[in-house]
């Protein structure tokens, strides 16, 4: 599929660079606007408003949408007063709130002079929600009915009201004081049996809904959860103010996933797409993080040279280091990983530290055991009597796996109580993932190796 919408966009480029317009809007007429708007982003600068006055007028206001903001900004400069006015009427209110939060102040000035002075309103309005809420990811535009409607009063109000309104399906009955009764569907509507139904006798008042405070995080688990297509946004007071729209939800799922990858991976979370950014930007996001991973292993090093008679006594034990370590790191991220799913889904809160940790001591045990028992023989048959290394005694095999077995469950300790110990102090499990742990386990996989030495060694 991807090869062939590649075939696809080299065609459509070619027929710009031709000067082919007239070919050219009969094919664009017939594609997705996701996939017009991949087209834009390998355009020159020059071609970009060439080929975006080659779509309709709803074609384009959806397109403009998926675009990437340099695109988007480039084409907003060079709009006449009516062009830009007449994409801003067919954008949905959310999606010109996004493109305002984008956009540099000089063009903000004049999108919000063209927008008219309700979606103005409405944009001020979304604007003044805290950041990652719900307030700020919804939309004011939805279909509202009164319950004393009649089924056939509501479907003449959807047929009416729906043409400007981002999804018609679910209704939404309210007060006059904007009050949130219940909801109905389309269906309900249209499988009534007799039209002089009224909404209060066909709508469901067991309503979910979320505040304008609400985590969009939250928000977007409660979408997987349910499997709405739109959830409703009510004020401190229970008053209808908008709805979060599942392609939103589904929005905010990719940035909180991508987010704590990049968490997860020891860098800052990076607000541009990878090709859209600068090396110097990516050095930004990643150097701190390297900066203290790499000073907080000089412990490490401590521990390393504190222990340097017991490795000249035993030249042997400085082979398994690596193992140790790394076997140590693995068991750490293997729990952090499983531990920082289920705190993101909703799965696990505070309350559930005593669980887990029973659960995750009784796994680390088990790994803990066979890892040492293979380990052991391993060591034994292959290192001592296969190679002949007469330097690895049975004592020097027993201190790498009772050391092994104690590093993996304490690592799986490290690994499940930071990412809930992170949650409990308001800061995102994903900081406490594989980079952070890996780094306290080295230095805990060393400390437990020279001590079993030093009793078993006598080193």
């Amino acid at each position: 599929m991807a090869e062939r919408f590649e075939i696809v966009q080299k065609a459509l480029v070619k027929m710009l660079e031709d000067k082919k317009y007239a070919t050219l809007r009969d094919i664009l007429i017939t594609m997705n606007p996701i996939d017009i708007a991949g087209i834009f982003e390998d355009l020159e600068d020059k071609q970009i408003p060439i080929l975006f006055r080659l779509l309709t007028k709803e074609q384009a206001a959806e397109t403009f949408v998926e675009m990437e903001p340099d695109a988007q900004e480039l084409l907003i400069r060079g709009f006449s007063d009516n062009e830009l006015k007449e994409v801003l009427d067919e954008l949905y209110v959310d999606d010109a709130a996004d493109l305002v939060e984008e956009m540099p102040a000089n063009v903000v000035k004049r999108i919000l002079k063209a927008a008219d002075p309700e979606m103005r309103s409405s944009i001020n309005q979304i604007l003044r929600y805290p950041e990652y809420s719900a307030g700020s990811i919804m939309t004011t535009e939805y279909v509202s009915l009164r319950p004393n409607m009649t089924v056939e009063e509501a479907i003449l109000r959807i047929r009416r009201q729906g043409v400007d309104k981002e999804t018609i399906y679910t209704c939404y009955v309210t007060a006059k004081d904007r009050q949130l009764l219940g909801i109905v569907t389309v269906k309900d509507l249209l499988l009534a049996d007799d039209d002089e139904m009224t909404i209060e006798e066909l709508m469901l008042t067991n309503l979910i809904f979320v505040t304008t405070q609400t985590d969009q995080e939250d928000v977007a688990r409660m979408f997987s959860k349910y499997n709405f297509l739109a959830l409703p946004v009510v004020d401190g007071e229970g008053r209808m103010v908008g709805i979060v729209t599942f392609d939103d939800a589904m929005d905010v799922m990719e940035e909180e996933a991508t987010e704590d990858m990049e968490l997860m991976s020891g860098m800052t979370p990076s607000e541009k797409p990878y090709l859209r950014s600068s090396p110097f930007e990516l050095f930004k996001n990643r150097i701190p993080w390297l900066m203290l991973l790499m000073v907080s292993a000089t412990f490490t090093g401590l521990i390393m040279t504190s222990f340097e008679d017991a490795l000249a006594a035993q030249i042997a034990l400085s082979a398994f280091i690596p193992m140790l370590m790394g076997t140590g790191g693995n068991s750490g991220s293997q729990s952090s990983v499983t531990v920082i799913r289920g705190l993101s889904l909703g799965e696990l809160e505070f309350r559930d530290v005593g669980t887990v940790l029973l659960k995750e001591l009784c796994t680390a045990l088990m790994c803990g055991v066979t890892l040492a028992v293979v380990c052991f023989a391993k060591i034994w048959l292959v290192d001592h009597l296969l190679f002949g290394n007469e330097n690895i005694t049975l004592m020097v095999d027993l201190v790498v796996c009772c050391a092994l077995c104690v590093t993996v469950v304490l690592a799986k300790l490290v690994g499940c109580l930071l990412p809930i110990g992170a949650k409990a102090i308001k800061l995102d499990p994903a900081v406490m993932a594989s980079p952070f742990i890996t780094t306290i386990v080295d230095a805990l996989s060393l400390l437990i190796y020279f001590l079993f030495a030093k009793m078993l060694l006598g080193v």
